[in-house]
């Protein structure tokens, strides 16, 4: 699986963050940084919750 982080719609609010803590973080600016982007076992359940908590739609699992 892979996540995908669309930047334009990113607002930074840094739920995603909260939910996928081992693969994702706003650096000092408030960007959201992959750590990560290919997943597999119960990181795709991290990467689908911090998908689905994301106010702006701004990641998706594929």
């Amino acid at each position: 699986m892979r996540i995908v982080l669309d930047r334009a719609r990113c607002e930074g609010h840094g739920l995603c963050e909260e939910a996928a803590p081992r693969l994702m973080h706003l650096d000092d600016d408030g960007e959201l940084v992959l750590d990560r982007d290919e997943v597999g076992g119960a990181d795709a359940a991290s990467a689908n919750a911090a998908a689905r908590v994301c106010p702006v739609a701004a990641l998706r699992v594929e």
